[in-house]
């Protein structure tokens, strides 16, 4: 089970068919969590403290942007509408969703909990 967003979801129009289409792209996310290190010494854990504190300033200033997660490309879907209506599942542009590969098939879920 990986977690995934949608990306960005455009229309196509298939060269051979003509007929309309959705191209829908998933990226993997992934929490951005801290590093720990055991063992540090009491020096290194206060630069540690100090850095983080001074990326922080940065960030509420506008000067570096937030890093909430990590996204990762993982999937590229090309379907037609006929195909799209038959995954019945919406993606929505900004929605996580459990993606599952398992015996030969590719599954979508809404996640049960949203603290990814």
């Amino acid at each position: 089970m990986v977690l995934v967003k949608v990306q960005r979801v455009s229309s196509y129009t298939d060269p051979e068919t003509s007929r309309p289409g959705k191209i829908i792209e998933l990226v993997e996310v992934r929490s951005r969590g801290g590093v720990v290190v055991g063992g540090q010494s009491e020096e290194s854990v206060m630069i540690q403290r100090m850095l983080q504190t001074a990326l922080m300033q940065m960030q509420s200033l506008g000067l570096v942007p937030p890093m909430r997660e990590m996204t990762f490309p993982k999937l590229i879907l090309y379907l037609t509408e006929e195909e799209y209506d038959l995954l019945n599942v919406k993606l929505e542009v900004n929605e996580v969703y459990e993606l599952t590969f398992r015996d030969g098939s590719i599954s979508f879920k809404r996640p049960e909990r949203l603290g990814y």
